[in-house]
């Protein structure tokens, strides 16, 4: 077994808030316990649902939640392996997820069936910024049951969740009417995609669009796109958000995510889809750890097309 040092750098913060809270610290390095994987990281990206937990919407502000934490996606190598753990030798890639707030950190201790191989030709940048906008996006997809031929409307369409979506259903033939800024129209045309400006006006530029009627839409930004859903006339069984939860338990349209999910099969073949160019995850940013606060600042302009990442 390779010696491991006793302490990491790693992401923390003490107090629930902005960005400004945020901080590297010398944490020890995690143990090797029964059951989990030690992973040196080398690739970890940010997500906006890290921002509400850091903000205390996710924990109510509990005392008790803190110090943190944070981060979900990871991609690194295996340093070390517990007890009772198959299918992994030290050196081995990989890429995963933590559900405890973790991934931001020079190693992290997850359980063995949250990880899988990295395909070889997958970058780290976009592994360590796979799971969390994958598997959303694979929830989001799966909930409205597409099928080709039909039309769905995507809101934050170039964004981390919705790139992918938009790609998922233009993969399968499905018309996708991409909600995005105009800087992001030929990228979303690219993949088959039809453009469509936000702002004034949007709802009668998509009717002008959806000549045959609109199937379903997927909000990947906020409420007033659940609201538009329903103006539109979708019914609300096929309207998906996964950020507005509000708005989806106010007019009765579904709120799948991540964690529904939560498989390493269905994380491997996602892999797969970026790792042999079925999709694209677009890397918009890359920070050293010292950099959290400026990763998240660029994050929070939501006009970020694809994933920020860090790297320790």
């Amino acid at each position: 077994m390779t010696a491991l040092p006793d302490t990491m750098r790693a992401v923390r913060f003490e107090e629930w808030g902005d960005r400004s809270v945020l901080h590297v610290a010398e944490v020890p390095v995690p143990e090797v316990a029964p059951g989990r994987v030690l992973v040196k990281v080398r690739a970890a990206g940010i997500n906006p649902g890290e921002s509400a937990i850091r903000q205390g919407v996710v924990d109510g502000h509990d005392p008790e939640k803190l110090p943190s934490g944070q981060g979900t996606d990871l991609a690194g190598t295996v340093a070390a392996i517990g007890l009772d753990v198959d299918g992994f030798e030290e050196g081995d890639e990989v890429l995963g997820w933590s559900w405890e707030r973790s991934s931001h950190a020079e190693y992290v201790s997850v359980p063995a069936g949250q990880l899988v191989p990295k395909p070889r030709l997958m970058t780290w940048e976009a592994a360590g910024g796979l799971d969390v906008v994958a598997t959303t996006a694979a929830a989001a997809v799966r909930a409205v049951d597409p099928r080709a031929g039909e039309t769905v409307v995507v809101s934050g369409a170039a964004g981390g969740v919705g790139g992918f979506v938009t790609q998922l259903l233009t993969n399968e033939g499905v018309d996708v009417i991409a909600i995005a800024s105009e800087g992001n129209h030929e990228w979303l045309a690219s993949k088959g995609a039809r453009p469509v400006a936000y702002g004034d006006g949007l709802e009668a530029r998509i009717r002008e669009l959806a000549t045959n009627g609109i199937d379903a839409l997927i909000d990947t930004f906020g409420p007033e796109y659940v609201h538009l859903g329903i103006t539109l006339g979708v019914p609300t069984d096929r309207i998906e958000t996964v950020i507005a939860f509000e708005a989806a338990a106010e007019v009765g349209a579904k709120a799948s995510g991540s964690a529904d999910t939560a498989d390493p099969e269905i994380l491997s073949a996602l892999a797969n889809m970026v790792a042999d160019g079925s999709i694209e995850l677009p890397i918009a940013a890359t920070h050293p750890l010292e950099q959290v606060q400026d990763a998240y600042a660029e994050l929070e302009q939501h006009h970020t097309r694809g994933k920020i990442v860090l790297v320790p």
